[in-house]
């Protein structure tokens, strides 16, 4: 029997007055129709409805590359880069990201549950990862593929969120595989071009600009690489050893004030080499492999902010959980 009946049998015509209090009568239609909108504000303040609406929120995070406020791309110019204000051209743009989570205004975490498992996204455990790839094949970037992704698309329960946090890498449980064992290496950790040479890691950034004029330009170092990944690591996944890595290298950003409906997430290239002139090398591999001690690394580490020092003790770990990291902000859709 419907609640608002039960609770009319049970409310009967008050019949006997009562000295000093004025009595009234409440009718089986009026008693109805105001129980019936009581529990569908008590539904639709839980999030759900008597009619199995859904609960969850459709979310798609959009990313960019741009160079300050300008759109960057395979085969098109980008000014200004580094400490000579350098042009050049992309060659690669890609990038992992992983275990996303969108914020409520209380800094409550909330993950973002990814979609089926396919060429971009993986979800493993505990553990979701996706391939960014900015670069289409062509102009420089001749070396890399055709196909492009630029969204990471979840659902979220629905609820009121103000901003969104993401990790830059692979998470530790998926990084130190064979990217050829199809049987440890799922899409999108089974590309060559993103294997770390680190005990079987993987690159978490393959960002790289080159010379805008190609061999015959002015560059002494033709290409500036950032390929961020984990170092110092020794153990054999091949064999069964259990891998441990002296700097992790993982990147975190939180954008504590983001709207995916209208945002999306700009990754700033300019930002990222704006401490090292990028037409030359200092030392060590050309650009930033994340070595330890490698001096194109400082610039970089310090936009991505993680941990990094001289003489090598850095420990790779993001500072304050990234707070200070310049290279994701939010922009217009």
């Amino acid at each position: 029997m419907p609640i608002d009946a039960l609770v009319y049998l049970s409310m009967t015509v008050f019949s006997l007055p009562i000295a000093g209090i004025r009595m009234f009568k409440i009718s089986s239609l009026s008693l109805s129709i105001g129980m019936s909108a009581i529990a569908a504000a008590a539904l639709t303040a839980c999030g759900g409805s008597d009619d199995g609406a859904a609960s969850t929120r459709e979310v798609a995070l959009e990313f960019v590359a741009v160079a300050g406020h300008t759109p960057v791309q395979c085969g098109t110019l980008v000014s200004g880069l580094g400490t000579g204000s350098a042009p050049a051209q992309v060659k690669d743009l890609r990038f992992y990201i992983s275990n996303v989570a969108l914020l409520q205004a209380n800094g409550t975490e909330t993950p973002l549950t990814l979609s089926a498992n396919d060429n971009w996204n993986l979800t493993a455990g505990a553990n979701q990862i996706t391939l960014i790839d900015l670069e289409n094949a062509t102009g420089a970037c001749s070396n890399g593929t055709p196909a492009t992704n630029a969204v990471i698309r979840g659902t979220v329960p629905a609820g009121n969120y103000v901003g969104i946090k993401l990790t830059m890498g692979v998470p530790f449980a998926l990084n130190h595989t064979l990217y050829s064992d199809v049987t440890t290496a799922k899409p999108p950790l089974d590309i060559g071009a993103m294997a770390w040479s680190w005990q079987s890691g993987r690159k978490f950034t393959k960002i790289e600009l080159t010379d805008p004029e190609g061999a015959t330009g002015s560059w002494t170092a033709k290409t500036f690489a950032v390929h961020l990944g984990s170092t110092g690591c020794v153990g054999n996944p091949a064999t069964g050893e259990t891998v441990q890595c002296k700097a992790p290298n993982r990147m975190e950003a939180r954008l504590t004030s983001f709207n995916p409906d209208q945002q999306k997430i700009a990754l700033d290239v300019q930002a990222l080499v704006a401490g090292n002139d990028v037409t030359k090398n200092l030392g060590g591999a050309a650009g930033c492999m994340s070595g330890g001690t490698d001096p194109e690394c400082a610039g970089v580490f310090r936009a991505m902010a993680i941990d990094w020092k001289a003489d090598g003790t850095g420990t790779g770990l993001p500072i304050a959980a990234g707070a200070s990291q310049t290279i994701f902000r939010p922009i217009a859709r």
